[in-house]
């Protein structure tokens, strides 16, 4: 797992995205690491076109593989 100082501008990444609609149902989501635009100075996920505010408990991850390996230990 990605430690926060470790995200840069135009980096891909992959996160555990839970769905917010149905919380029984997770997945693994590429997203793009980039300048929040409402926040200047912030970095933020970009997720389906949305801005996320990247928090201390976020799972992200540098590779699909070390997120699968994540979801599989709590999710399986």
């Amino acid at each position: 797992m990605l430690d926060m100082n470790q995200l840069h501008e135009g980096q891909s990444v992959y996160v555990i995205y839970r769905n917010p609609h149905t919380p029984t149902v997770s997945s693994i989501q590429e997203a793009t690491i980039a300048l929040d635009p409402m926040n200047p100075g912030q970095i933020s996920l970009v997720l389906f076109d949305y801005y996320h505010p990247i928090e201390e408990d976020d799972a992200i991850f540098s590779s699909y593989e070390e997120a699968e390996a994540s979801y599989d230990d709590y999710f399986m």
